[in-house]
This record gives C-alpha cells, sequence and structure tokens, in this order.
C-alpha cells in the first residue's frame, strides 16, 4: 500500500524508467554490459520510489491517556527549550529524525481540536542540525487536548526534503493516529510538550508513528 502523495511521483518514474529500459535495448546489443548496469540502476530507483512512499496499515490503539509518536524515526533530541513561535514558554522540545528508508507519514500524537497551523518558508540544513527546527522549511501544528492542553508538533523539512504536506486545519477535530501529513525524504518532526510530563523515550530510541508511547 502507498501514500496517496506518492501516486504521482510513481507513476512519473514507471513511466521514465520504462521509456529507459526500451531505448537501452533499442540502442544497444543484447551482450552490452553498459546497457545491463543502466537498466539496473534504473529499477532499483523505482523500487526505492516505491520503497519511500510505502504506507502499511497499523493497527493504532488510541489512549487519551498517552501521547503517541507522530513520525517513524530516531529520536536525537530530548532537550528544555524557550518556544517562542507559539507558547513563548519554556517546553520540552523532543525531535525525530526521518531518514530516507522510514515511512515518512506523519500522524497526530494526541485527538483534539486544531488551535494554530502555519507554514514557514526557510532553509534545507540536515535536519539533525540543532538550528533547523527554527531555521529549515517548516510547519507548526498545535493540537488543543482534554488532557494534556496545548500540543505543538512542527514538521522540518531536511536538506534532500523539499515538500511538507500538512493535513491540519484550523478549527477541525483530528483523531490520534490518523495521517497528519507527509514529508517527502528525509526530514525531522519535533514534539514540543509541557515540562511535567513522564516521558517514556530517551535519545537513541527508534519509534513508530501512532504506535511509539512518547509520554
Amino acid at each position: 500500500m502507498f501514500h496517496k502523495e506518492g501516486f504521482n511521483l510513481i507513476i512519473l518514474f514507471f513511466i521514465l524508467v520504462a521509456t529507459d529500459v526500451i531505448m537501452l535495448e533499442v540502442l544497444f546489443d543484447d551482450s552490452s554490459s553498459l546497457k545491463s548496469i543502466l537498466q539496473i540502476f534504473s529499477l532499483i530507483i523505482f523500487v526505492f520510489i516505491l520503497w519511500f512512499f510505502r504506507n502499511p496499515k497499523r493497527n493504532i490503539i488510541k489512549n487519551p491517556e498517552l501521547i503517541l509518536s507522530p513520525a517513524d524515526g530516531k529520536v536525537i533530541a530530548i532537550k528544555e527549550v524557550d518556544e517562542l513561535e507559539y507558547f513563548n514558554d519554556k517546553k520540552i522540545q523532543i525531535s525525530i529524525f526521518l531518514s530516507p528508508l522510514d515511512i515518512h507519514v506523519n500522524r497526530y500524537p494526541v485527538s483534539g481540536e486544531i488551535l494554530y497551523s502555519k507554514y514557514h518558508k526557510g532553509e534545507y540544513l540536515v535536519a539533525w542540525h540543532p538550528k533547523s527546527s527554527d531555521k529549515n522549511e517548516r510547519t507548526t501544528v498545535v493540537i488543543k487536548n482534554k488532557k494534556f492542553g496545548e500540543v505543538m508538533y512542527r514538521q522540518i523539512a531536511g536538506a534532500v526534503a523539499r515538500r511538507i504536506v500538512n493535513y491540519a486545519k484550523v478549527s477541525s477535530n483530528v483523531e490520534q493516529g490518523d495521517d497528519s501529513g507527509f514529508i517527502k525524504f528525509g526530514s525531522r518532526v519535533d514534539l514540543f510538550l509541557s515540562k511535567d510530563l513522564n516521558l517514556k523515550i530517551k535519545v537513541g530510541d527508534k519509534v513508530k508513528g501512532g504506535l511509539s508511547i512518547i509520554a
């Protein structure tokens, strides 16, 4: 199963690869090793595109007592920061790095009402850079949740990513674990939480969107 954000790119690459394979058959004789190498390379790229946009079904159990991971990836930072875009207060920032091999579907960490959703143009620093949360292309979303209050997450484009898809609309109600968007290729998602929460992850942990417990 593939994510809808990848359908056009998958079709485009299928056409390009099919054209490439056919043209190489015409231009080279059957014994050409160069022809085989180029055809295999084209197929590898197509397989990578299919792999990147995969969207396997998950049995997500909604739990109002928990904050779930908004993305698949590796926890690369947990630190106290001054969050100045929305809260103007100190928050705990949890950063999850998504490599090109991770599933890039983003999910709502809690259920609630969308209070804030804003896109920011920016740079394309590598996603693990400490300043990427404030400098890179990004979207910031705040959800009002009955138990945890206002929970913020931020989708951040990396050095390779060039497009963030955000489904969160202000005043809409969303469900924990549902699809909240997509970031194409290497990227990062940051969570901003209250300091008094009991965190269930540590730096270096691998997490899965909608399944792993953050707090």
